[in-house]
């Protein structure tokens, strides 16, 4: 192994989890990025993995290159330099769907979910058997002896074609990403062109309308709660610790799974992993010891308690994301006022999904709203306020600033759930140190 991967934005999360993979493989890598610190390069540097400005010089005859999408020959001395040098180089998803052809690879698609259900699927096959992965949160791992890959597949600018995985699982179809995708046909047609590239497997969830319409030449399995289905999710027990069910397979009973998570939606991720790994062959009293032991994903019910007031920080920045979210905190909190704080994510995710962001966040008990976060992409920000999501919502939405989030203490019994992919964060940290200053608890 003496060539050299050398990654071009190496920072980026997936980047450096990729690198990370492949480091631990045994490979050498190296990468290039902007001198501002970035909580990715932690790894990187702990790693030993070497981390260089950007120069030309970095292109040696002996480097394959992979490089980060947001890097263009007008904003990169490197890929410009590989353009005019005949230099090759692969994105990350084009150099992906080369390197899964080594493994039996098994990915995670879908509208909301896909990190969730790739970190479960990839905690409990690791501890199974060696398996290298690489999940949308930015957590990657790579083990030389590994005949699995487990990893997920996103949707975004069709980055999931050049993958050909022996199984997949499709959690659901929505319409998002507005800024590229043109109408929901334009997403469904997204996923059935991925959708036929499966070979051994495809597991969908069975209660989605768009997912019934998939084809593709490999088995296709349904899962979900209703009769109908190929895996069946049924006597369910959601309690303040976790959740526990039991799963069929075609009127064969499985026994019962138990998972410390909440949420219907984490049930279904369940079932999906559950009947995935079943088919391949694997023994479910193992799939059921170590779904056990899944402790979640980054930005995903991600918990903690500052001077007795428990916050919840979430990546959900789609309705039904926020849905599942609060379906999630009522669970486990049932005595607790439910207070949501949430940041829009691109003005034309806002403008397209302004009546359904509404309604969702009408689940909350009491609803707060940050400035909409307009994304680099974003050419058009189009004529949308935060003022015009606030004025939708039935129950009174009050609009904060990171300077000034003392409205929120207004709830004495709450559980405050801070949402968005944006820098919903830096509302978040506000309000812990406001929390922190307190001299006597807040609950």
């Amino acid at each position: 192994m003496t060539k050299t991967y050398h990654f071009i934005g190496i920072k980026g999360s997936g980047m450096s989890a990729l690198a990370l993979m492949l480091h631990q493989m045994g490979h050498h890598v190296q990468g290039s990025d902007v001198e501002k610190y970035y909580f990715t390069q932690r790894g990187l540097e702990q790693a030993g993995i070497k981390i260089l400005p950007f120069d030309e010089k970095n292109l040696q005859a002996d480097v394959e290159v992979i490089a980060g999408n947001a890097f263009r020959p007008d904003n990169n001395i490197e890929i410009a330099y590989a353009d005019a040098n005949g230099i090759a180089y692969k994105r990350y998803h084009e150099f992906l769907g080369t390197f899964m052809r080594d493994f039996v690879s098994m990915g995670v698609a879908g509208a909301h979910g896909k990190t969730s259900t790739t970190g479960m699927l990839a905690h409990v096959l690791s501890n199974i058997t060696d398996t290298s992965y690489l999940i949308g949160d930015g957590t990657g791992r790579g083990s030389a002896n590994a005949k699995y890959f487990a990893f997920e597949a996103d949707e975004y600018e069709r980055h999931f074609m050049p993958y050909h995985p022996e199984y997949s699982i499709i959690t659901n179809i929505d319409f998002d990403h507005p800024d590229y995708f043109t109408s929901l046909e334009d997403v469904f047609n997204a996923f059935n062109d991925y959708a036929k590239q499966v070979s051994k497997g495809l597991f969908v969830y069975g209660e989605d309308k768009e997912l019934r319409r998939v084809t593709t030449n490999a088995p296709i399995y349904y899962y979900g709660f209703n009769e109908g289905n190929d895996f069946i999710a049924h006597d369910l027990l959601r309690s303040t610790t976790g959740s526990s069910f039991k799963v069929s397979f075609r009127g064969q009973e499985l026994g019962e799974f138990k998972i410390p998570s909440f949420g219907r939606h984490n049930i279904m991720n369940a079932t999906a992993v559950i009947g995935l790994l079943y088919t391949a062959g694997f023994d479910l009293n193992l799939v059921r010891e170590h779904l056990v032991t899944f402790g979640g994903v980054k930005r995903r019910f991600t918990e903690k308690v500052v001077n007795g007031t428990t916050i919840i920080d979430d990546f959900a920045h789609h309705p039904t994301e926020i849905i599942a979210t609060l379906d999630a905190a009522r669970q486990k909190y049932p005595s607790k006022e439910i207070v949501a704080i949430f940041q829009p994510h691109t003005f034309t995710r806002t403008i397209a999904l302004l009546d359904e962001f509404a309604e969702a966040l009408n689940q909350a008990d009491a609803v707060y709203l940050a400035q909409i976060y307009g994304s680099a992409r974003e050419v058009d920000h189009g004529d949308v306020k935060v003022e015009d999501l606030a004025e939708k919502i039935i129950k009174k939405a009050e609009i904060i600033t990171v300077d000034n989030v003392s409205p929120l203490l207004e709830h004495p019994n709450a559980v405050y759930v801070f949402m968005g992919a944006g820098d919903i964060q830096t509302y978040e940290y506000s309000f812990e140190r406001l929390l922190s200053n307190l001299t006597s608890n807040v609950q």
